[in-house]
């Protein structure tokens, strides 16, 4: 066995994945790849090919890869798992009127979990991944989770569900790189065409990125149950029908179909009513929310007040605020008015570029609407 250790990582075939694995190789761990089939495109109706991560094409893409360098490579097939409880709950969040986000719950509950277990099947001492973000131990032994050093690219947002038990044996070989140098490595290990490749941001499971149509194949009779509802103001007014509530997001502007003679955006969505509240773009302000299902990461506790920096999307730049304990959950307090808080996406907290913790949205309001 090498003196690095033995690690297996996930290899999607995409150039993160496959650089990360060639990097660990050449460093001198002993890799084993491993490809996991989380979706089955021919099973949900697609109109065009499978793309991302779960085509035939990027399995043989890394099988290649792992066969010309001499490690081995496995194909794991976690469809079941992987269904059973991303995509319910994407069909769950979105018919509780909220805003799922698929990708940290499949890092954290399936992904993760998966490398784990086979790691240790295979002798594995280390997992690895080709996310861009950073792991270190801190001086009180927690596991911290830290930003990669490419802004553009940084993924340390979707990875604050990960546990400290897996977190001591996951390595992140590409957070210390921006995305152009992946890129000179990929042609320097001997892949043009990956150097090149396009990247996907669809969700691997939505055919051809339309989700509405995805709920209502996989929803029986929902159209018929949720279409016609109100569309209403803030204050009650009724000022149109909508064709469910299911199928809008707090902060949608586009594909209404209303005409108010001005621009509004949806505000909030009240499924227990079928009812779809539309305002203007700066009742989209708020500056409290409430976040659940805590996972925490630098520290084992917050301390009631504490100053982080709270992020409420993917690609949100992250906003000053004060945090609090408060009946198992984390209030959060934004030195000012953040836009777009929408139930059901994570919130992450940062010290620096240091995940303290993260969890989901439960709700967002100004003190002045309790």
């Amino acid at each position: 066995m090498s003196k690095l250790g033995k690690v297996l990582v996930a290899m999607s075939g995409g150039i993160d994945s496959t650089v990360t694995a060639l990097m660990l190789h050449e460093q001198g761990y002993e890799v084993v790849g491993i490809t996991m089939k989380t979706w089955d495109y021919a099973s949900a109706g697609a109109s065009k090919k499978e793309t991302g991560c779960c085509n035939l094409d990027s399995f043989n893409d890394a099988r290649a890869a792992a066969v010309h360098h001499g490690f081995p490579h496995f194909v794991l097939d976690i469809r079941d798992e992987f269904g059973d409880f991303v995509i319910n709950n994407f069909v769950d969040e979105y018919i509780a009127g909220r805003t799922p986000n698929p990708c940290v719950l499949c890092n954290t509950h399936i992904k993760w979990r998966a490398l784990m277990k086979r790691a240790d099947a295979l002798d594995c001492e280390f997992i690895a991944t080709g996310h861009y973000g950073q792991i270190r131990q801190h001086d009180n032994g927690r596991y911290v989770i830290s930003k990669g050093i490419d802004e553009l690219k940084d993924q340390s947002y979707v990875l604050w569900g990960i546990q400290q038990d897996v977190l001591a044996r996951t390595i992140l070989p590409l957070g210390k790189y921006r995305k152009t140098e992946i890129r000179q490595m990929a042609f320097d290990f001997g892949y043009p065409e990956l150097a090149k490749k396009a990247e996907s941001y669809e969700i691997c499971f939505v055919p051809d990125n339309d989700y509405r149509g995805f709920l209502k194949r996989k929803v029986e009779g929902l159209e018929e149950r949720v279409n016609g509802g109100n569309f209403v103001l803030a204050d009650g007014t009724v000022v149109g029908k909508h064709k469910g509530y299911p199928f809008y997001t707090i902060g949608q502007r586009k594909g209404l179909d209303i005409a108010l003679g001005r621009p509004v955006f949806v505000t909030e969505i009240i499924p227990e009513t079928n009812t779809v509240v539309l305002g203007n773009e700066d009742e989209l302000q708020k500056n409290e929310m409430f976040v659940a299902k805590i996972n925490m990461g630098k520290y084992e506790t917050i301390p009631d007040g504490m100053e982080a920096v709270t992020k409420i999307r993917y690609k949100d730049k992250g906003a000053l605020s004060n945090l609090y304990n408060e009946n198992g959950q984390v209030k959060v307090n934004f030195y000012e008015n953040v836009k777009g808080i929408a139930p059901g996406q994570s919130a992450v907290f940062y010290e620096g570029d240091d995940v303290i913790g993260g969890g989901i949205i439960q709700r967002a309001f100004t003190p002045d609407n309790l």
